[in-house]
């Protein structure tokens, strides 16, 4: 009997913020705070702060003590330039019916029953109906270069390599797209991958077989938008939307997030362009230092300013628009004085 209700608690635990002490830390809250700028020091949205404190209202005291997630940060000392590598991982849960075993749920999501157990750390294989169950876990880490007077001109780049690669503990697509010289909208695209999910053992084919048409590209490639009409329907789009709420993870007039935004509003104006994160696409980028209307500006609105947090799309004459987490979607300057601190930089997609 006590060992069920080991189990079930540790379910639990699991189901009901996936937060691990690790990656958390405590705030205490100050004269004029507000959840919404608790959640923007923070990296995080409104939704998950009242998740993770069991919170019923937007009501706060004074030096009450909130529970916030941490990113975890590792910052590699090298030759000039340095750079920050930034890793955030998210998890995907599975809510258990009545009549399912692990083995049916494990094979339900392409898992052996050990990967299943391991990354639920259970000791037996017995569940509960209504319990949550960890089915994936995937880490994106972003790098980013530091400041520096001295920057190498002769690198050469490493030949792409051929044949497969078999993926091993701690591997994200950004770090195999680094060690095989290979972007990461090119890995999805020869694996036919529809997401950044992967996992342990399994095989990425490293080059587009011959009978692959060649016209068959991902869809995070996109075509720069800087060819006149293109770039007017984008911010006509954009605009449209002005005034639809804000919601964390939404993608539609509904409710957007920062990337749904963007996601949205170039599918609407005819470009082929996939769900990221704001850091996925900063990474897909070119990077941009005379921003035009229609490049995508990005920000870091953490407690971290190296991580990027937030994006919109620029205007031109200094304006931007984007998903506000409390305004919903409307236009800013770049020189207002919360943002102007926290800009990144500039890309083209």
């Amino acid at each position: 009997m006590k060992k069920s209700v080991v189990a079930f608690s540790t379910l639990a635990i699991l189901s009901s913020t996936f937060v691990s002490p690790a990656l958390a830390s405590t705030y205490t809250v100050k004269s004029g705070d507000t959840l919404s700028k608790i959640a923007q020091k923070h990296n995080t949205t409104v939704k998950d702060l009242k998740l993770l404190n069991n919170l019923k209202t937007d009501l706060l005291k004074i030096n009450q003590k909130l529970i916030t997630p941490n990113s975890k940060t590792t910052t590699t000392t090298t030759a000039k330039p340095a750079s920050v590598s930034v890793e955030k991982t998210k998890k995907t849960t599975y809510t258990i019916v009545s009549g399912d075993t692990l083995t049916r749920i494990a094979n339900k999501h392409n898992l052996t029953l050990a990967e299943l157990k391991k990354l639920n750390n259970l000791k037996s294989d017995r569940i509960y109906a209504g319990a949550k169950l960890i089915v994936s876990s995937s880490t994106t880490t972003t790098t980013i270069d530091l400041p520096s007077s001295s920057k190498p001109s002769n690198v050469t780049s490493p030949p792409k390599l051929s044949g497969t690669y078999v993926v091993v503990k701690g591997d994200t697509l950004s770090k195999i797209s680094k060690k095989t010289n290979l972007t990461v909208a090119d890995l999805k695209s020869i694996n036919s991958l529809k997401s950044d999910l992967i996992r342990i053992g399994q095989k990425l084919k490293l080059v587009k077989s011959a009978n692959t048409d060649s016209t068959d590209q991902s869809n995070e490639k996109v075509d720069a938008p800087h060819s006149g009409n293109k770039v007017d329907t984008l911010v006509s789009e954009a605009k449209k939307l002005i005034g639809s709420p804000y919601s964390w993870a939404g993608a539609s007039p509904s409710g957007f997030d920062c990337s749904g935004f963007i996601y949205y509003t170039f599918k609407k104006a005819g470009y082929k362009v996939s769900r990221l994160s704001s850091s996925t696409y900063y990474d897909m980028g070119k990077k941009v230092t005379s921003p035009k209307s229609g490049d995508l500006i990005f920000f870091a609105t953490g407690s971290n300013r190296a991580v990027v947090s937030h994006m919109g799309i620029y205007l031109g004459d200094g304006q931007f628009i984007h998903a506000s987490s409390s305004k919903g979607i409307e236009i800013n300057t770049v020189s207002n004085s919360y943002f102007k601190s926290r800009i990144i930089g500039y890309r083209s997609l």
